[in-house]
C-alpha cells in the first residue's frame, strides 16, 4: 500500500481538492487497492467541516465529488505513516517539517514538484479570491496528480 497525504493551512481548498482529484485519479486506473489517499491542515481552523463551498463546486464541475470529506490537522504521526506528505506552497512545507519526525524529513515535499513542465511551485491558496482561483487551482492540481501517479507507478512498480 502506499499512502498519499495532501496539506495546505486550514484543509477546506487545496488539499481536499487534492485528495478528490487524486482519489479519482486512483479509481479510474484501478488503483484503490494499492493507494491510500487523504488531506489535512498545518492548522485547526477547520477540523470536522467539509471543503469550502467554491472548492466543491469546481471540483463537481469536472466529476470529483468532495461532499465526503472533513477537514482534519496534520499530525507528526502523519509523517511517519504516509510514503508522500505533500505541501501545497512553502508555508505548509516549513510548517510540516517543523512537526516532522527527524529522520523523516525526506517524505515531505511540494505537490508542485510533480508538475515540473509548469511554471508555479506552489499551489496558491484561492480562498479569498473569486471562482476563478478554485478553477486555477484545479488545472495545477490535475497535472501535477497525473505526475505523482506516474512517480508512483515508477517507483513502486505498480
Amino acid at each position: 500500500m502506499v499512502r498519499v497525504l495532501f496539506v495546505c493551512l486550514g484543509n477546506i481548498c487545496r488539499s481536499p481538492t487534492a485528495e478528490g482529484v487524486f482519489r479519482k485519479l486512483v479509481a479510474e486506473q484501478g488503483l484503490a487497492g494499492y493507494i491510500e489517499v487523504d488531506s489535512a491542515g498545518t492548522h485547526a481552523y477547520h477540523i470536522g467541516t467539509p471543503p469550502d463551498l467554491r472548492a466543491q463546486a469546481a471540483a463537481r464541475q469536472r466529476g470529483v465529488d468532495l461532499s465526503g470529506l472533513r477537514g482534519r490537522q496534520a499530525m507528526s504521526r502523519d509523517v511517519e505513516h504516509f510514503d508522500y506528505v505533500l505541501a501545497m506552497d512553502r508555508e505548509n512545507y516549513e510548517n510540516l517539517l517543523a512537526i516532522c519526525p527527524e529522520g523523516f524529513e525526506h517524505k515531505v515535499r511540494l505537490f508542485m514538484e510533480y508538475a515540473p513542465h509548469r511554471p508555479e511551485r506552489e499551489v496558491p491558496d484561492p480562498y479569498f479570491g473569486g471562482t476563478s482561483g478554485f478553477d486555477r487551482v484545479l488545472d495545477m492540481i490535475e497535472e501535477a496528480a497525473l505526475g505523482l501517479l506516474a512517480d508512483i507507478r515508477r517507483s513502486k512498480e505498480i
